[in-house]
């Protein structure tokens, strides 16, 4: 259907883009990453919320993109992309059609933006390859052996052992301990040798509608633009990518996800979206003290009963021999202490008697945080629009109490790449193609069967199984305590058949209480042997954007972090936040104002500011394609 050229003309261009706006070389120290200061009281110049054309800077510039069709676009290569990417394929050649399918993703390599604990349920691989074991996939640990603990608050020095009940979501018999980002890498060389046309290093910012309003592809961002929002001389306008049908497969909180949910009121019937971050480290520990194929979570400290709050460890079994351990904590972010800090609570946690003795005498080699969505069942917007869908985190199908969302998302990723080949079929044959012609417009596949699909599928029955769980650490003063006799006696019990659905209460940034309200919280000073500071954590994760272009963490109101956040909540983005990226300045003069610093560059792409900002004043854009962190095996 598609002429091979005019791949070639697509990878080229889309190359060329990607190198233009490549990052500078990582850091390598743990400096404060800098860039070119903009003008004072200015925070926001990026083109998503500043209109070019009233800027004269931009008058004479060639503002016309390179347009190029495909039958099926994947914004997002992640598990659900890939997953979505395969199955596709797999249609294809079992019905003999060489439908074209692109996939888009920000980071440089495959991989590179996955962090994750991870455990991973095998169900939705074993769908989508049956012989994935033949095929090398890289799950190579099984869990052998798993341990539930809990940490009273009130009582931190203990680590009281929590039965794990057959058939329960914490049941992990079955399961194996991954490196996600390797096994999205793995994903990625499968989608590849199927004829999928993957482009790394290439983030959307635009959705594309047509006359009627439905979707028709996304556009690539520009290169070339300074921080100060005017065009450098190496300017190149972006692509638009333009489809039958397209797939948001961004992640938990994607920028376009979040635009197209708005755009087409997705979220009318459900609950807002709730989140937790959730900050990981991989280890190399001394092999004495090696457990291969050992799962270990507990509850808990340092989060108090109030706060949904918890930690794994994970020993892999690596194939080079290594002895690695993946570590981390994950916090809800619908806590209410805006003195509360995440990073802190994580390093903390590696300190308590009962878990610091593995770090003692290790190694830690990355570190890495991101956010993810908590609420599902009740959070889980409609899935089809016209002309796409949301699959994965776009959508939010995590299970909570099993701590895994990997086989949803690639069940639904799966579930709407069946949808969309059944719609792209159904399409009136195009007629042959004119280089000259208009970029399409349409008509675009119909993708609503997805809906029923996903109603009708396992994902849906084990999310609707849990989905008290969550909510019940609010339902009751109990708190955590309230969540764990839910999980132990009704869930147990009735397995989610309990005739109630439980709410979350709201959105987490409306939870957070002004500082007045509040306690400030006191945390250990990192010792440097296993917990540390955040700088050195930040050099960590290889994270870098090119500094000289508009900071992709765009205010609504730069007016705002001063006057409202600052003077209500003390400023909490400059502990939410696990990279450092915000920070409140004192003034040099005796009468002068504070004033924020986004240090842009920091950004390990998390989305934590975009979801808990009390103002909801952040607005997490894609910044120049290949920047940002670059994770190996996260």
């Amino acid at each position: 259907r598609h002429g091979a050229s005019k791949s070639r003309l697509i990878a080229l261009r889309l190359t060329m883009l990607s190198r233009l706006g490549s990052r500078s070389p990582l850091l390598t120290s743990t400096r404060r990453l800098c860039a070119p200061a903009l003008p004072k009281g200015v925070l926001t110049t990026h083109y998503k919320k500043i209109d070019r054309a009233t800027d004269e800077r931009w008058q004479d510039i060639d503002m016309e993109r390179f347009a190029d069709e495909t039958d099926l676009l994947i914004v997002g290569g992640g598990p659900a992309g890939l997953s979505a990417a395969i199955r596709f394929k797999q249609l294809c050649n079992e019905a003999g059609l060489d439908y074209r399918v692109t996939l888009l993703e920000k980071a440089a390599g495959a991989g590179e933006h996955t962090l994750s604990g991870a455990v991973l349920e095998p169900r939705a691989l074993e769908e989508l390859f049956p012989d994935w074991e033949e095929r090398g996939a890289p799950l190579k640990t099984p869990v052998t052996s798993e341990r539930l603990g809990y940490i009273p608050p009130w009582f931190p020095s203990l680590n009281l052992p929590l039965p794990i009940m057959s058939g329960t979501p914490t049941d992990n018999h079955g399961n194996y301990i991954v490196r996600l980002g390797n096994f999205v890498a793995w994903l990625g060389e499968q989608a590849e040798e199927l004829g999928v046309e993957v482009y790394t290093g290439q983030g959307g910012v635009e959705v594309l509608y047509n006359e009627d309003g439905a979707v028709v592809g996304v556009a690539t961002n520009d290169v070339g633009v300074g921080k100060d929002g005017a065009p450098k001389g190496s300017f190149e306008r972006g692509m638009e990518l333009r489809a039958k049908a397209t797939l948001f497969a961004e992640g938990c909180r994607g920028s376009l996800s979040k635009e197209v949910i708005e755009q087409f009121d997705l979220a009318a019937d459900s609950e807002p979206q709730t989140y937790g971050i959730g900050l990981k480290e991989l280890w190399r520990i001394d092999p004495a003290k090696h457990k291969p194929g050992t799962v270990e979570h507990t509850a808990g400290w340092p989060a108090d009963n109030n706060t949904w709050g918890g930690s794994f460890l994970y020993h892999l079994d690596d194939p080079d021999g290594d002895t690695l351990v993946s570590c981390g904590y994950v916090v809800a972010l619908d806590y209410t202490n805006p003195y509360l800090n995440p990073f802190k609570m994580f390093q903390t946690w590696k300190t308590h008697s009962s878990v610091r003795p593995t770090f003692e005498g290790g190694e830690r080699l990355s570190y890495g945080a991101r956010a993810l969505n908590e609420g599902g069942f009740q959070c889980i917007p409609k899935l089809t629009f016209p002309g796409g869908a949301l699959v994965g985190c776009a959508a939010g199908f995590l299970n909570v109490p099993k701590i895994k969302g990997t086989h949803t998302a690639m069940k639904s990723g799966m579930l709407a790449a069946e949808a969309a080949f059944e719609g792209i079929c159904a399409l009136p044959e195009a007629e042959a193609e004119d280089e000259d012609e208009a970029p399409f417009v349409g008509p675009v596949a119909d993708l609503s069967p997805y809906q029923p699909a996903f109603d009708a599928s396992w994902v849906r029955e084990e999310l609707y199984s849990v989905r008290n769980a969550r909510p019940a650490a609010h339902a009751t003063p109990l708190g955590m305590l309230g969540a764990f006799g839910y999980l132990g006696v009704v869930h147990y019990l009735l397995r989610g058949k309990e005739p109630f659905t439980l709410s979350h209460g709201g959105a987490d940034w409306s939870r957070l209480k002004p500082a007045s309200e509040c306690k400030a919280v006191e945390y250990p000073k990192p010792d440097g042997e296993v917990s540390f500071d955040l700088l050195s954590s930040v050099a960590l994760t290889g994270t870098n954007h090119e500094g000289d272009q508009p900071p992709h963490l765009t205010l609504k109101d730069d007016s705002v972090p001063v006057a409202r956040n600052l003077a209500i909540y003390d400023g909490p983005e400059q502990r939410f936040c696990p990279a450092g990226v915000y920070e409140y300045l004192q003034p040099d003069e005796p009468d002068g104002e504070p004033r924020l610093q986004i240090n842009a560059q920091n950004c390990i792409h998390c989305k934590t500011c975009d979801i808990k900002c009390p103002s909801q004043n952040i607005d997490w854009v894609v910044p120049e394609g290949g920047g940002g962190p670059a994770y190996a095996g996260m």
